[in-house]
């Protein structure tokens, strides 16, 4: 098919240009693929599932909302039975964390470890090491909706 020379002139031109700026465009790249001169980007968990390989649920159409919480559990200390009604997922920035999901699943964390954390399943968690939980908790939720509730039979859960 014949092209008038103005339309063929046009997209040559444009084709150089594009050849000639091909540097300055970037293309959307993952965070962790950057390579950004003094700055390491490390991946600590991507999924599209909890730990228990359940998959998470859709996420609700009202105003969203992120809570970042962050936890210190001594030795031996030992959250309630509850659960979560928001997607969130955490980091484990020290000591060692045991959680349990009420149907017997079982996740032990370390420093440096993250998990994507139960939606709608009871569990608890608890210091399973020697050294406080220093633990970093983000949850993707709705304005006014809860983050945690407690569980049925949490306050005689042992």
């Amino acid at each position: 098919m014949n092209q008038p020379s103005s339309w063929c002139s046009r997209h040559i031109r444009a084709y150089l240009l594009f050849s000639l700026l091909g540097g300055l465009i970037v293309a959307p790249v993952a965070a962790e693929q950057a390579t950004i001169p003094g700055v390491e980007v490390q991946r600590l968990i991507r999924s599209s599932q909890s730990w228990n390989g359940h998959p998470l649920p859709a996420y609700r159409p009202e105003q969203p909302e992120i809570t970042i919480l962050r936890f210190r559990i001594e030795p031996g200390a030992r959250l309630p039975l509850h659960q979560h009604p928001v997607i969130n997922a955490g980091v484990l920035l020290g000591g060692e964390l045991t959680v349990e999901s009420k149907a017997g699943e079982i996740l032990h964390l370390k420093a440096g470890e993250a998990l994507v954390e139960l939606v709608g399943e009871p569990h608890f968690g608890y210091n399973s090491g020697t050294e406080p939980v220093d633990l970093i908790v983000f949850y993707a939720g709705n304005v006014e909706q809860p983050i945690m509730e407690l569980a049925e039979g949490a306050a005689g859960h042992d």
